[in-house]
């Protein structure tokens, strides 16, 4: 079974060698790695044309990255991940036995942990731990080509919140989604609350923009399955402190976004909903 993963670049070039090179350890063989750059500057480029099998210029965000990536991919199944994510050894090969040994299986959720450096990264070291198996937060990575066109691709009227969409409309067709039990790595980097903010705020208005479009599912931002791994979070004071104080930016930067949306017109004020603290992406 070949599997082509498509990778979105963006001056992706502190993450980038490490990402390809675990798609390289693959222990599946049949892989084939398409990068979709979007105008880099920096040393993207090159380290794509080192482990990539096709490399591509598309934007201008990652929806239509992603899409045009599918677009060139001649695997049975089309994985989707960033520039900053690294896959352990077996995750393509995990992808590949569910989809062979369970063919009602349309698309796969792959879990995800977390690294990087400093406090506030070990704080969503901690947040990301929480989604692990929640319904409302993961979204499946994986799909059967054919499934992947029947629910329409990825919305490129959308640089936020896209995953949640795609998500909603694999669900709504009634396609099964299964996991595997191997992991993606995020490379968080090294956080800062300014940073977190403007990131937020720039998302806020394709949140809002996919909040009007489906106010009911706005368990997406709200995050309700949170609440029950209370346990989890008061076992980790310190990190739990540092997690609301990095949620809170978030929220304030999301809302902030949310609302200048609104304001230029770009959503309707009376389907914008601001939902409660700790909403995130």
């Amino acid at each position: 079974m070949k599997i082509s993963v498509i990778v979105p670049t963006r001056n992706s070039g502190r993450t980038l060698a490490a990402c390809l090179g675990s798609l390289r350890r693959q222990t599946h063989e049949d892989v084939e790695i398409i990068v979709v750059d979007n105008a880099s500057t920096d040393d993207t480029p090159p380290i794509a044309l080192q482990l990539a099998d096709i490399i591509v210029d598309r934007g201008p965000e990652r929806s239509a990255q992603r899409n045009r990536g599918a677009w060139l991919a001649s695997g049975e199944i089309v994985v989707f991940i960033d520039s900053d994510m690294v896959l352990e050894p077996t995750v393509l090969a995990d992808l590949a036995a569910t989809f062979e040994a369970r063919p009602e299986v349309g698309a796969v959720i792959i879990p995800q942990r977390s690294f990087g450096v400093g406090f506030l990264a070990s704080c969503r070291v901690l947040e990301k731990s929480l989604h692990v198996g929640l319904d409302d937060v993961e979204a499946p990575r994986a799909f059967r080509t054919e499934v992947f066109d029947l629910v329409g691709r990825w919305d490129e009227t959308l640089s936020a919140a896209e995953d949640w969409d795609l998500a909603d409309r694999t669900r709504a067709a009634g396609v099964e989604i299964a996991r595997v039990s191997s992991w993606i790595w995020h490379d968080e980097g090294k956080i800062s609350l300014r940073d977190q903010f403007a990131k937020k705020r720039y998302d806020g208005r394709w949140v809002a923009e996919y909040l009007s479009r489906k106010p009911e599912t706005r368990q997406h931002v709200s995050r309700p399955g949170l609440r029950s791994q209370l346990p989890a979070l008061l076992a980790s004071p310190v990190r739990t402190g540092g997690l609301v104080i990095l949620k809170s930016v978030e929220t304030a930067g999301l809302v902030a976004g949310m609302s200048k949306a609104q304001r230029a017109g770009l959503v309707s004020p009376r389907r914008v909903s601001r939902g409660p603290a700790g909403l995130c992406v």
